[in-house]
């Protein structure tokens, strides 16, 4: 194992020693490739380039108590890969050969696993790009997929902490029609704007509402949105939401201790009437939200009054990562454990 500061480790890139790679020519994926190269060889015309033909996702394994490496629903990204690739017409990556790419990075990069106990864990980026020049507005006809892996700790500074963020109304981050619910650059290059202005206000990340009405949560950020109310967790339902894999565990993890969960349409009104409120994804897990200020006319929405998580929050917090580092039973078949 490499020697590395695991329990202060950022959320960032960090060189492993392998990446693979599977190029898409003449109608048909050709074999996985290894490389130990950061680097790739692309046209200048490529369509990635001028007309944002790209789509990711991202995943983590995890080193459990047992000293096995555990991958967490693997099979929803591959799915959602394949959704991003029909919304913006690249070729889609059929599922085994996602799997397969997964499981020979993690095997190449085992020794860059962070070790159980340090709370960090090794993040996979599977990437599709268009490679194939193109000058005019149209798809790609050669693509390239690889994943690339980087050991990290929390995409919030703060961990599970209580963080305080800014309801953005002068930014929208993706049009209802548009593709806010693929997981693609385009929406991510939207929000840079608005996080910089987030962030140089001393916000961890900002909250979009619709575009269209400009009263209904949207995203939380580069992650979904969630509140607790009584009995019932309540996450936004729209067509410009990406749909979370965290928050989708999360939606089943609150069932399981007895509560109601509601996928639905979240009036900007309903902030007052949550307990709780957090922000999810793959990268933070949770993210617990102590304030949302709107920045439209100064109203504060204040949680966490006692500086700490709420006791929803921190239990399904708890249980979703005891059961990605194998401490709990995997009732729910999401934990893939690799034979290496």
């Amino acid at each position: 194992m490499v020697n590395l500061d695991w329990k202060n480790l950022p959320f960032g890139y960090e060189k492993t020693n392998y990446n693979v790679r599977c190029y898409y020519k003449n109608g048909s994926w050709g074999k996985l490739e290894i490389s130990s190269s950061d680097h790739i060889n692309i046209h200048m015309a490529a369509t990635s380039l001028h007309y944002g033909q790209e789509a990711f996702e991202g995943l983590k394994a995890y080193r459990g108590k047992d000293g096995k490496v555990r991958l967490f629903r693997w099979e929803e990204n591959a799915k959602r890969m394949q959704s991003s690739a029909r919304g913006i017409l690249m070729a889609e990556v059929p599922t085994e050969l996602f799997h397969k790419a997964i499981l020979k990075v993690v095997e190449l990069n085992q020794e860059f696993i962070p070790p159980y106990g340090t709370g960090a864990a090794l993040y996979l980026r599977p990437l599709l790009i268009g490679t194939g020049p193109q000058v005019g507005v149209k798809p790609s006809n050669e693509y390239l997929f690889m994943v690339f892996t980087s050991p990290v700790g929390p995409y919030f500074k703060e961990g599970f902490k209580p963080v305080d963020m800014l309801l953005c109304r002068s930014f929208d981050r993706a049009a209802p029609l548009g593709t806010g619910h693929i997981k693609v650059g385009g929406n991510y290059a939207a929000s840079l704007a608005s996080l910089k202005k987030g962030h140089d206000l001393g916000y961890a990340s900002v909250i979009y509402l619709d575009a269209k009405e400009k009263q209904y949560i949207d995203e939380c950020g580069p992650a979904n949105f969630f509140g607790i109310k009584g009995d019932t967790y309540v996450t936004p339902k729209s067509h410009s939401i990406l749909p979370s894999i965290t928050n989708m565990s999360l939606i089943e993890l609150v069932k399981d201790l007895g509560f109601k969960a509601e996928r639905r349409p979240v009036h900007i009104d309903e902030l007052k009437a949550f307990d709780e409120v957090g922000a999810c994804g793959t990268a933070a897990i949770i993210s617990p939200i102590r304030s949302i200020t709107d920045e439209s006319n100064d109203i504060r929405y204040e949680y966490c009054k006692d500086g700490k998580p709420g006791p929803v929050s921190t239990k399904i917090y708890e249980r979703l990562l005891a059961i990605q580092f194998g401490e709990e039973p995997d009732v729910h078949g999401w934990v893939e454990v690799l034979d290496f």
